[in-house]
């Protein structure tokens, strides 16, 4: 929410052209009533006299007559798959859970603004009964839902959850932000995005810069792996610090990687939820 009870506005395109009788805001790949002229048609291909064009049929040697057909307005589905394993209960520069409910609430609002349904989905290992939304218009049971992510406790070790959730996802395209920090497995992440192959996935890379520029050249410092190794102390080092940070760019490289295979590359999101630049990064990708 921005300061006054306004959501914040993301401005999205899907990467197709989507198909079904709903109207919406998007360029669909059927022809219709209302939307952009797309082309000319003899009548024989679509016999509708009110959208007669008089002048190309004066124009036609032939004599035939000729129509105007226009692109369908349609309108699709937004799902947020959010990970709830226990990494994301991380905060230093900010807070992972509040961040994600940041970008569900300004889905959840721009979606039904514009006459598309937002979904929701939230996991670890297993799904959440409570914070899972079947796709809706309905704006208020949407930024509800949405918002009640920032109280979601992530306790399980782990994200496997989000492959069931991935394979709900059945039926036409869909518009899928993916939201987490993706301290998986690689084979996790392969299977997750395996799994939404059929989608246009859109992940969200949580990102804390304490994590990385929090990290001193030498002293100890106390490490809490919260996904349940527990804590340790370590006697952090240029070189060693050298290596964390070499570790974790491959790790970004391999999810980019994988990422880019299926679609795009993640967005990465650090501290501070900042509408206008995922919107840049949806129209751009």
């Amino acid at each position: 929410m921005r300061p006054g009870g306004t959501t914040a506005e993301i401005i999205y395109l899907p990467r197709w052209r989507p198909a079904g009788s709903r109207v919406g805001a998007h360029r669909g790949r059927d022809a219709g009533g209302l939307g952009t002229f797309r082309d000319q048609v003899p009548f024989w291909r679509l016999p509708e006299a009110r959208r007669i064009d008089i002048r190309a049929t004066l124009r036609d040697p032939f004599e035939g007559t000729h129509v105007r057909r226009f692109e369908a307005r349609t309108a699709v589905e937004a799902w947020a798959l959010v990970d709830l394993s226990a990494s994301m209960r991380f905060r230093g520069a900010a807070d992972r859970m509040m961040l994600a409910s940041q970008v569900c609430v300004g889905l959840a609002g721009s979606a039904t603004r514009i006459g598309d349904a937002f979904g929701l989905i939230a996991c670890g290992e297993t799904l959440r009964d409570d914070l899972f939304l079947p796709a809706t218009r309905r704006r208020g049971r949407a930024l509800d839902m949405a918002g009640r992510i920032a109280a979601a406790a992530g306790a399980e070790t782990g994200a496997a959850g989000l492959v069931t959730a991935a394979r709900l996802l059945v039926g036409r395209p869909k518009l899928v932000f993916l939201i987490s920090d993706f301290r998986w497995p690689s084979a996790l992440i392969e299977q997750v995005f395996a799994a939404l192959a059929l989608h246009d996935v859109v992940p969200i890379l949580l990102v804390d810069s304490a994590e990385d520029e929090g990290l001193p050249a030498w002293g100890l410092v106390e490490l809490d792996d919260l996904e349940g190794a527990g804590r340790r102390v370590v006697f952090m080092r240029p070189k060693l610090r050298q290596r964390w940070i070499a570790r974790e760019r491959a790790r970004l490289d391999e999810l980019r990687r994988i990422a880019t295979a299926v679609g795009r590359a993640p967005f990465r999101l650090v501290d501070r939820f900042d509408p206008e630049a995922l919107s840049r990064h949806l129209l751009t990708s």
